[in-house]
């Protein structure tokens, strides 16, 4: 019979009946047998053994299959990932599940108290109440939080005898919630520069405001030691931070590019719009050095409109220090932090375009009448030959109108000049501050320099003027100059390296730079102002703008 059956393990609960008729013995012949003698030692056989077969007597079969369906339940709970216990009318824990005992040391006390004060609601409250149960918030800690859900347990009168609780750990969708709403609220306070008295001022004050709070907001949200916010420039494709903390300075020296081969990570994640994580910086090719100790980074887009406008880049000092969870918030703040500088840029160019919506309303207006008055003087003309007097007041007023048409054009189009339009006529009387100055206008743009070139020269000022880096750096070592003017951006020299070259030359040497919003290649700005610099022109700048920072820069200090 051994021979003929795979039976082999057999679990036997001794009985009367299988005692008396030679049951027991017959089966320890032919199979591995264990006798227990009582339903308990049963089921600690079942529970720690593996048995083929279990064999009862027919008066204890039914217990013995409700104590292993009873088993099978537990199980089940234990392996649950939520709490589950059963708590008696005085507080008793009644039966709990694994994950109840492994919760930390006075957290059981919390939950069997919760439960007495569900079982007297439960037991007295209003009839919804009574069969829908309680729930409860519990915070051992600042940093703990559990959700407690008391059920009754009814008797088959419908009387209350216990409560059963499901304790199920919020601890990391509550810290989730709790930093999405830090997110939220750095991102409605970014939003809201024009909120600060220093947003109503120059560009320059207003874009260390939002320096300021980024590099503030960013500290509630990500974990880092180096923070970076790179713009894309739409003309070259050139990466340029314009925000930085803790940036190493080689890093100061890369020149990148949105491409996603030998351009880094930043590159990479400008080029593709993908977020980037490195857990350790040692084995990623990608990686360019940011921070002297970094061992991991995250990478991700800042989103305008679902197009790139640069990289937000974090790195810390800890190997695999972001995951999937900081990927997702990163992008969140990117995206504000994109709103952010699109605002500011707006707030930039606010005066410059109320500007040139007034002046294109003023030349639409007038252009009409002028063209009347142009048109009547021409054929008056003709009824006047003869008379030079007539004609020549007559040419007069054709030559003025047709003027004030002119510039009225120009007017409406001076904002792409990069100027705004001032006085620029030579002054009654020389100007102390400007007037045999010796003057250096660099800017690769011919239109602006050809323009701050005329101004300076009708207040008395030697100006020469420089096309790119290269031929800035070259005047500047034949000759001193009081004041150098250069754009922060241009073929071959920086604004930083032409502002160092200057006071190399002479220290005395007074610099502005003059740069569009956002474009701050190598931190000129942040560098130039610790050592000295005179003042940052913001593109589009009015004419007394500039003559006044050349003042200012050029007078004597108290």
């Amino acid at each position: 019979m051994a021979e003929r059956t795979q039976l082999r393990r057999l679990l036997l609960l001794r009985g009367p009946v299988l005692e008396s008729e030679g049951v027991i013995d017959f089966l320890k012949e032919h199979f591995d047998v264990e006798v227990v003698t009582d339903f308990d030692e049963a089921m600690s056989g079942i529970r720690q053994g593996r048995f083929d077969v279990v064999l009862a007597e027919t008066a204890d079969f039914l217990p013995l299959e409700r104590g292993i369906i009873t088993q099978k339940a537990g199980v089940v709970l234990d392996t649950l990932g939520d709490g589950v216990c059963i708590v008696g009318a005085g507080g008793e824990l009644v039966w709990a599940n694994r994950r109840i005992h492994d919760l930390p040391e006075g957290v059981l006390d919390s939950i069997c108290r919760l439960c007495v004060r569900a079982y007297e609601d439960l037991a007295s409250g209003a009839p919804d109440v009574r069969h829908r149960g309680k729930r409860f918030s519990l915070m051992p800690d600042h940093n703990t939080y559990y959700e407690v859900i008391c059920s009754p347990v009814r008797d088959d009168q419908g009387l209350l005898r216990q409560v059963v609780a499901v304790v199920i750990d919020e601890t990391v969708h509550r810290r989730q919630q709790q930093k999405l709403n830090v997110i939220d609220r750095a991102g409605r306070e970014l939003v809201r520069l024009e909120d600060d008295p220093r947003s109503h001022r120059e560009a320059a004050e207003r874009l260390k405001v939002l320096e300021e709070r980024i590099i503030r907001c960013s500290r509630d949200v990500l974990d880092y030691q180096h923070f970076a916010v790179l713009l894309l420039d739409a003309k070259t494709n050139r990466l340029e931070t314009i925000i930085s903390e803790g940036l190493d300075a080689e890093a100061d020296s890369y020149e990148l590019f949105a491409n996603a081969e030998g351009n880094g990570i930043c590159g990479y994640v400008a080029a593709t719009g993908r977020s980037y994580i490195c857990p350790d910086v040692r084995r990623d090719p990608r990686y360019l050095k940011g921070l002297a100790e970094a061992r991991s980074s995250l990478t991700v887009p800042l989103r305008l409109h679902d197009k790139v406008i640069g990289v937000l880049n974090v790195e810390s000092d800890r190997v695999g220090a972001f995951g999937e969870e900081d990927r997702q918030f990163a992008e969140i703040f990117g995206n504000y932090v994109a709103l952010a500088l699109h605002i500011l840029n707006l707030l930039v160019f606010e005066r410059h375009t109320a500007h040139s919506q007034v002046s294109g309303s003023i030349s639409a207006e007038l252009a009409g009448p002028l063209n009347d008055i142009v048109t009547e003087a021409t054929e008056l003309m003709q009824d006047y030959i003869g008379l030079d007097d007539v004609r020549n007041r007559l040419n007069s007023i054709i030559d003025r109108a047709s003027q004030a048409r002119r510039s009225l054009q120009q007017l409406a189009e001076a904002p792409k000049t990069g100027m705004l339009p001032g006085a620029a006529v030579p002054p009654a009387h020389a100007d102390p501050a400007l007037s045999g100055r010796r003057i250096l206008v660099a800017d690769d743009e011919p239109l602006i320099r050809r323009t701050i070139c005329d101004v300076l020269a009708l207040y008395g000022c030697h100006v020469d003027a420089a096309a790119d880096g290269v031929e800035a750096r070259d005047l500047i070592a034949r000759g001193r100059y009081d004041l150098v003017i250069s754009d922060i951006k241009m073929p071959g020299a920086s604004g930083y390296e032409i502002f160092a070259a200057a006071k190399a030359v002479c220290a005395d040497t007074k610099v502005i730079l003059i740069t569009a919003f956002g474009y701050d290649p190598n931190h000129s700005v942040i560098r130039a102002s610790k050592e000295g610099l005179a003042a940052v022109l913001f593109k589009p700048f009015k004419v007394n703008k500039l003559l006044d920072e050349c003042r200012s820069a050029l007078s004597p200090k108290a």
